[in-house]
């Protein structure tokens, strides 16, 4: 995925920053804990895609 897009891209949500793990393939919002799936390297930044992810899940941790 483009590093210049990493650095604009928001959550839709909450429009805080969202963290991108590679080896999951997934973009994170800790704020909302949703991880948004990234499909053939584009994200797809809506909430309905996205999975949400218990308190204790480890990629909030990453």
């Amino acid at each position: 995925m483009d590093t210049r897009l990493l650095d604009i891209i928001a959550c839709p949500l909450c429009k805080g920053p969202v963290s991108y793990l590679r080896g999951e393939a997934v973009l994170v919002c800790r704020i909302d804990r949703l991880a948004y799936p990234v499909r053939d390297g584009v994200p797809i930044m809506l909430v309905e895609e996205a999975k949400a992810l218990a308190a204790d899940d480890p990629l909030l941790e990453r």
